[in-house]
């Protein structure tokens, strides 16, 4: 790496992570009421259950994060799916997820917020705390590491993201090995326009909901 591109590389970096913290701290801020609103929807429709979820995830450099959602699904959903074997190998084989509106574990409320991508609105949260970044790969677990084959080490080389190439691109309508290209993509040619211009087509995603299951 040159000189020239390592203070590039180090601009970038530092106005990354600059945009995460306005972009993060003013969501948090403007969101309130409606993680308010929504937590108190979540009790009143099933009182005995956690409000939020959290799932272990792989971070940079492959550190494991917990990463944090509303809760959509029933509670105990990944035992449940896994004691299903036929159910079980339906998700493995639909690319870990499953046919719009035939998931059996997604909660009414889950739906919703499913659809409109508030059930990511805890992640400025993880965002804050610099596991996440707002543009990025899509945090996954370890069991999904097998897709990127020789290419886990690139993929890990950045935070996961809030948004990202694949979620424009397609979301949930893309499948798997698709899904790789286009985080891998992102990876090679991150940039801040790139960057500007996945905020952008994400505004628009949530809008028209394009690929949100």
């Amino acid at each position: 790496m040159t000189t020239n591109n390592r203070k590039e590389s180090q601009v970038y970096q530092f106005s990354k992570r600059g945009l995460d913290i306005i972009l993060a701290g003013g969501g948090l801020v403007v969101g309130l009421p409606l993680i308010l609103i929504i937590s108190a929807f979540s009790k009143i429709s099933d009182p005995r259950s956690p409000v939020f979820f959290s799932h272990v995830r792989q971070g940079k450099n492959q550190r494991g994060f917990n990463v944090y959602k509303f809760r959509t699904m029933i509670c105990n959903a990944e035992q449940t799916l896994k004691q299903d074997e036929k159910l079980y190998a339906e998700f493995i084989r639909n690319g870990h997820k499953f046919p719009e509106g035939k998931d059996p574990r997604i909660t009414r409320l889950g739906r919703f917020l499913r659809k409109t991508s508030l059930d990511e609105l805890p992640q400025l949260f993880n965002v804050l705390k610099g596991d996440m970044s707002v543009v990025g790969p899509r945090p996954i677990t370890s069991e999904e590491l097998k897709h990127y084959g020789n290419k886990t080490a690139l993929l890990l080389a950045v935070r996961p993201g809030l948004t990202g190439y694949w979620q424009v691109n397609g979301r949930s309508d893309v499948q798997y090995p698709e899904r790789c290209e286009l985080e891998l993509f992102y990876v090679r040619h991150r940039s801040m326009p790139f960057d500007l211009k996945i905020i952008g087509q994400t505004a628009l995603t949530v809008v028209t909901r394009k690929g949100a299951h």
